[in-house]
């Protein structure tokens, strides 16, 4: 039997609940090698504070309800930039314009991801 809490479940267990939750530009970047922090960051956008914290609520008790560990999040008096942490996993929920300011993306992602993720977000905006 696979185990339940690896982070591989975590990351997929978190994706779910942005995705059913309508997060917008959902990137997942494997931190494996690059850094002991965590083995994944997530980075999403709400559409607005109360959408980013209330992403960060759902987050909470989808892990809970797996009976995982739960994620703490700060930032969530303000809304703008939420960063949440449960160990294997980093997440980052941004308002849209916050996210592309701060752009952490171009830091942990691979040229590659980087050059194809830039391209995809201009056909959007387009």
């Amino acid at each position: 039997m696979a185990n339940t809490h690896s982070p591989d479940t975590m990351r997929d267990i978190i994706i779910e609940a942005l995705e059913d939750n309508k997060a917008e530009d959902i990137v997942t970047i494997s931190l494996k090698g690059k850094s002991s922090l965590a083995d994944y960051m997530i980075i999403a956008s709400g559409r607005s504070s109360r959408h980013v914290v209330g992403l960060s609520n759902h987050i909470t008790e989808a892990l809970a309800k797996a009976g995982m560990n739960k994620a703490k999040f700060e930032g969530k008096d303000n809304g703008d930039w939420v960063l949440g942490d449960n160990g294997d996993i980093i997440i980052h929920l941004f308002r849209p314009e916050v996210r592309e300011f701060y752009n952490i993306e171009k830091i942990w992602c691979d040229p590659e991801f980087l050059e194809e993720y830039e391209a995809k977000r201009d056909l959007v905006d387009a």
